[in-house]
């Protein structure tokens, strides 16, 4: 028989900023973890799997964002050029307007 016990997502995330906010006081992070463990009364194990998930979910989101933000720096260039090429094209019709419009040019 297996002595699981659901903890919920709330005493989690409360867990994992305890021990965030502990790092600091100790001397590594096994004993950060082994006391903010005890002082919730929880398994360091259950809390080091929690920080271990914790920080696998925020590098995916990090790699994510990363993936997103070259997408739309990719999409960004291609409309620069393009708007670079519109600029070209209406300087050099205003300038053959402006020629063709002003009698001492002739």
């Amino acid at each position: 028989m297996t002595g699981k016990t659901r903890y919920t997502k709330e005493f989690q995330a409360k867990a994992l900023r305890l021990l965030e906010e502990s790092r600091a006081n100790h001397s590594s992070e096994t004993k950060a973890v082994a006391s903010v463990a005890q002082s919730l009364g929880i398994s360091p194990e259950t809390l080091r799997r929690w920080r271990n998930k914790a920080d696998r979910t925020a590098a995916a989101q990090c790699a994510t964002g990363a993936e997103e933000a070259a997408a739309e720096l990719k999409r960004l260039r291609a409309e620069v050029a393009q708007l670079r090429r519109a600029n070209e094209i209406l300087t050099t019709a205003s300038a053959f307007f402006a020629a063709r419009l002003d009698p001492t040019r002739r």
